[in-house]
């Protein structure tokens, strides 16, 4: 019966306990090298575990070194004859038009910050976003309800993860660096168009050039 016991207690995994941690925390979300450095070394040391083990869901493993984040993302869907599609596991999400918008502000903003080469956290407070913003909406829009709305779309920003509120500095926020995988060159080359697109769904006036 004691050898029974042990032989049983003893079993080896298929899958590495390590393995299936940062598979399980990729799951729950982004990992940052910052905010959990452990984690992130795990990651380095399995990711090529990591890819076969996600591929396996239809997901693969984004990693960028470099600016110190990793996600998971659904692999491209491929359509082949008498084959099913593999379930979406993560969930595409449609973006209401005042976050799209505040999404790229941001992203614009964190490319002129790069360009200036300075310090590598783009550090902004409630006021300078609201101004981001001001420009494009009609003249005389009531600030208390322009603040409001501005609280409630960067809420929404920092449950996708793009930014994060600092402690004890409510009206503080953090541009993360992985709205850079999301808000990418196209998004920005389009950047002037959806301006103007905004403009007229609010119902200002685009600026005409004089020549």
């Amino acid at each position: 019966m004691m050898n029974k016991t042990d032989t049983q207690t003893q079993r080896p995994s298929s899958v590495p306990q390590e393995l299936s941690q940062v598979v399980v925390a990729l799951l729950k979300g982004v990992i940052y090298q910052e905010d959990s450095p452990a984690l992130w070394n795990a990651i380095l040391n399995l990711q090529a575990g990591v890819r076969d083990y996600v591929a396996v869901l239809g997901l693969e493993l984004m990693l960028d070194e470099a600016e110190g984040y990793a996600f998971l993302r659904s692999l491209p869907a491929i359509e082949e004859e008498n084959t099913e599609p593999i379930p979406r596991l993560v969930a595409r999400r449609q973006l209401s038009y005042p976050v799209s918008l505040l999404l790229a502000l941001l992203r614009k903003k964190l490319a002129e910050f790069d360009a200036g080469g300075g310090d590598t956290r783009l550090i902004l407070s409630r006021d300078e976003v609201v101004e981001l913003i001001r420009i494009f909406l009609p003249a005389g829009s009531n600030d208390v309800k322009l603040i409001d709305q501005v609280d409630a779309t960067l809420n929404k920003i920092a449950d996708l993860g793009f930014i994060r509120r600092l402690r004890g500095e409510k009206q503080m926020i953090e541009v993360r660096r992985i709205i850079k995988a999301f808000v990418d060159a196209q998004w920005l080359a389009d950047f002037d168009r959806r301006l103007e697109e905004y403009q007229q769904l609010t119902g200002q006036p685009t600026e005409e050039n004089d020549g």
